[in-house]
């Protein structure tokens, strides 16, 4: 199994998870910007030359919320997800794709109008509007959880996807202020060493 992974990704996803679960697995390590991520070979993993992507058995795999799928389904043997037909599986499903859905978007336009672009290329109100429905998708994971340490009961894979969203919007300068449960989760989070390794590969 090969993993095509650069830091500060959500290459780092597949990693956490890998890690996670205790698979042995190759690195292929690019840089942002890399010019080997436009050549025809990569371009033959990935179309748009960006990460992650995976490699097992003779598959080929990109988007990280379908390797996640991908990964467990061959490999997870019951780990990282509840059981199928409870609550907390529906759940598990919710918060697994609303890390894309509903988080990446706004944080998307934050990070080209405030680092992509070049300043006078920038939009002061695309940036406002990003960041108010940014607000209002980190809310929605603030108060579900109210009470409880992780998405859908135990941690899952819903954790990897989404609380990799969460951190990294932290990172981004979120404002948490208003929303109490989340830097706690946050925490909860990088305390794991699966998610420390993938960090620092």
């Amino acid at each position: 199994m090969k993993l095509y992974y650069a830091q500060n990704t959500r290459a780092v996803r597949i990693a956490w998870l890998l890690e996670e679960l205790g698979m042995d697995y190759e690195i292929e390590k690019f840089t942002l910007g890399d010019r080997a991520m436009r050549e025809p070979d990569y371009l033959k993993v990935h179309p748009m030359g960006r990460v992650p992507a995976l490699q097992d058995k003779g598959v080929t795999i990109f988007e990280s919320g379908a390797i996640v799928q991908y990964v467990l389904a061959l490999y997870g043997e019951g780990r990282l997800q509840p059981k199928i037909g409870t609550q907390e599986f529906a759940n598990y499903l919710q918060w697994l794709h609303y890390c894309e859905g509903m988080i990446m978007p706004p944080m998307n336009t934050i990070v080209v109008e405030t680092i992509l672009l070049p300043p006078e290329r920038r939009t002061e109100v695309n940036v406002k509007r990003a960041t108010k429905l940014l607000n209002q998708m980190l809310m929605a994971v603030n108060n579900h959880l109210e009470g409880a340490d992780f998405l859908a009961g135990e941690f899952t894979a819903a954790d990897i996807m989404t609380g990799h969203s969460i951190i990294m919007s932290g990172r981004l300068g979120a404002d948490f202020s208003d929303k109490p449960n989340l830097q706690p989760y946050a925490d909860r989070l990088m305390a794991r060493p699966a998610l420390q390794k993938a960090w620092s590969l």
